[in-house]
């Protein structure tokens, strides 16, 4: 599927085909990877849907991260989880995944879109320079470390300092990003960086792995979002009482 097809009438078809009424009016949303929009429905409400870029997560690992927004969001961190999906009778192409089903996907003529619909939540900025606004991101992050060591992600793709560091090295360098005169200066320094991330990696052995969010970005609190007493954290070995980033 390429986003260059996908048309505002493929983005209501998409959401009419799961229950979801738009009255025509859609607002595309900043994103570097996928399209999203916020789309207007008949009944008043606001949704906002995020529709896949193909080729990157398979949709094992966008089911996987459903599940864990939503693992997160019963732990009382504010995030915005996807909403469930309930797939409309009779509507030829559309497939849905996920227990609860959260990943659609509907084929049409110009390719197979997927997508995901999350409730629309207003925000804005913490007041970063008060102090018991980074303590309460702290325990939201301390959170999300104690969902996330509950049990390893199965299908997402693990950072590996040696092997990701050398395929982005190599990317560049066989796409002749760097120029001829600047490939061996360049290369000794990305070798050397290289091997000290390598090294740094080594030294902090033993690791336990958690799961984060993909691209994991610092909460926003909602508009009215009240304050909220939370309870100290049993933290696991290594991570700080506030949440270790």
């Amino acid at each position: 599927m390429n986003f260059g097809h996908l048309t505002p009438q493929q983005v209501l078809d998409a959401l009419d085909a799961v229950g979801l009424r738009g009255d025509g009016r859609i607002l595309q949303l900043n994103s570097y990877e996928n399209r999203v929009f916020q789309v207007m429905l008949e009944d008043g409400g606001a949704v906002v849907a995020k529709f896949y870029r193909p080729g990157r997560w398979t949709d094992a690992q966008i089911v996987e991260e459903h599940g864990f927004a939503l693992e997160v969001a019963a732990a009382e961190v504010p995030v915005v989880p996807p909403l469930v999906l309930r797939a409309e009778t009779n509507v030829p192409g559309l497939q849905i995944q996920g227990n609860p089903p959260t990943l659609a996907s509907l084929a049409t003529d110009q390719g197979t879109h997927r997508f995901t619909v999350a409730a629309r939540c207003a925000g804005r900025q913490p007041e970063l320079d008060e102090p018991d606004t980074l303590r309460q991101i702290g325990r939201f992050i301390g959170r999300l470390h104690s969902v996330g060591r509950q049990r390893p992600f199965a299908h997402r793709h693990v950072l590996d300092a040696q092997t990701d560091g050398a395929r982005a090295r190599d990317l560049l360098l066989n796409a002749g990003f760097v120029s001829d005169a600047e490939v061996p200066a360049w290369r000794q320094a990305c070798d050397e960086a290289l091997a000290a991330t390598v090294a740094a990696f080594a030294d902090a052995a033993p690791r336990a792995t958690v799961r984060l969010p993909k691209m994991p970005k610092l909460p926003t609190v909602p508009k009215g979002f009240p304050p909220l007493k939370l309870p100290t954290l049993k933290c696991p070995p290594g991570f700080t009482q506030e949440g270790d980033l």
